[in-house]
């Protein structure tokens, strides 16, 4: 039974936070147990160097996600787990899909028209500061997911434009090479699944350095949650649960039913110090198994490198080298001792300039009948015998319809030739037939 691929990642740019957890951590480990799906969790620490080019900052980063990962409870022996960075196919995946790329699609990338637009607004010159990295980011994660050939991948809202352009790149490859070789993926957002609010109401990230981090220690945390912003009513005042950082909060951790007690006691006007307080120990009831986890996983960064490189040496030896050997060799990056084929747009920009293919008709000495697709003096395409010539008319008929059904049946590859070449000439035969400029029976 074929599997569903799922690939999950978090970029190593900072401290595993609430909001990770809830948004990746947690519910990409729900599905980790089905029996029908194959997970890929990775640490994405080559996208952190877009932004974080401290280099102590980003080891720490990445020793603290990963730790957060199996902690959580993700099972290295059952799962894909592994280091971007470990896997050197998905940096020349990155090269073969930016040399099909459309710099135009690039161009409209919303974090690369962000920043433009903050450098037009301070007087700046469009591409002040902004680093190719940045501009390439979309390909790279392409790269991620198609070496794989994914077929779902989670993200957040903002990230569904990356999949759309995965899928662009993938597509223009596939054309361009002439044979599907990517699959192309699909964005899954889960509507179950909180965007976690901050510490100020905006959605926590380290970038607004608004986040609270998963493994805080009990007194921190604590003080953390007593800084979440509420607004100035009083206790006894009723208040509202719409909009209220501290409301959604709970309401991640909590169960259906003591959501709805938490927004009665709302309506009842609870004060926000015991509000902050009965959200601290919802949290800390969830969290503090995982913290002792994570901080004896913490003292032992040996053993997290050693789970990754393994991960990663498994995934390469089993997927990603054999996957990147198939993809150079669709491009021409091949042994050089080989036979030549003609495929994709090259085949096509022979045709434009070569014989129209034609279909010959005739009976042989044995007494049956046969047909060929022949182009120029060349056979592209050579019919079994039929009994009749009304069989063999048919099944010529039929082709130049486009109904080519099972070729295997009824004709072979002609000496030295490709199935795409064959493809590529049918496909110009049919489509000149049907404007009423086809080749001759």
């Amino acid at each position: 039974m074929s599997k569903t691929r799922i690939l999950t990642g978090i970029t190593t740019s900072g401290t595993p936070h609430l909001g990770n957890y809830v948004g990746a951590i947690r519910p990409a480990l729900a599905s980790a147990g089905a029996a029908d799906v194959e997970n890929f969790y990775f640490l994405a620490d080559l996208h952190s160097l877009i932004k974080a080019q401290d280099p102590a900052k980003t080891q720490r980063s990445t020793l603290e996600i990963a730790a957060a990962w199996l902690a959580c409870g993700l099972d290295p022996g059952h799962v894909w787990f592994y280091r971007q960075s470990d896997v050197p196919e998905i940096t020349e995946l990155t090269w073969l899909l930016t040399c099909v790329a459309g710099k135009g699609i690039l161009n409209r990338a919303h974090a690369y028209k962000a920043a433009v637009d903050k450098n037009r607004a301070e007087g700046e010159d469009d591409d002040a500061g902004i680093t190719a990295g940045l501009f390439m980011y979309p390909v790279l994660m392409a790269a991620d997911i198609m070496l794989f050939n994914a077929h779902k991948v989670p993200v957040g809202r903002d990230q569904i434009q990356h999949i759309e352009m995965a899928r662009d790149f993938g597509q223009r490859f596939n054309h361009v090479y002439g044979k599907e070789h990517f699959v192309l993926p699909e964005a899954v957002i889960d509507e179950q699944v909180a965007t976690l609010p901050g510490l100020d109401g905006r959605k926590m990230s380290k970038s607004y350095d608004n986040t609270i981090p998963l493994f805080a220690p009990r007194g921190e945390l604590k003080k953390l949650i007593a800084g979440i912003l509420t607004d100035s009513r009083a206790p006894g005042e009723p208040k509202d649960t719409e909009g209220s950082a501290l409301f959604q909060l709970y309401q991640a951790f909590a169960s259906k039913e003591d959501t709805a007690a938490f927004a009665q006691a709302f309506a009842d006007g609870i004060g926000w110090g015991d509000a902050k307080q009965k959200l601290f120990e919802r949290i800390d009831a969830e969290v503090a198994p995982l913290r002792e986890t994570y901080e004896t996983l913490m003292a032992k960064p040996a053993e997290i490198e050693a789970i990754l490189r393994e991960g990663a040496a498994r995934l390469r030896a089993l997927h990603a080298t054999p996957a990147l050997q198939r993809l150079r060799d669709a491009v021409g990056l091949r042994d050089l001792g080989t036979a030549v084929a003609v495929t994709g747009e090259a085949a096509a920009a022979e045709l434009k300039t070569a014989p129209m293919p034609a279909f010959k008709q005739y009976r042989d000495a044995d007494g049956k009948f046969y047909f060929k697709l022949v182009q120029g003096e060349r056979v592209l395409l050579q019919s079994v015998g039929f009994d009749s010539p009304r069989d063999a008319g048919q099944r010529v008929a039929a082709i130049k319809q486009g109904e080519v059904g099972d070729a295997a049946s009824d004709f072979h590859l002609g000496e030295g030739v490709s199935e795409e070449e064959v493809n590529a000439a049918l496909a110009a035969f049919v489509a000149a037939t049907l404007e009423g400029e086809g080749g001759a029976a």
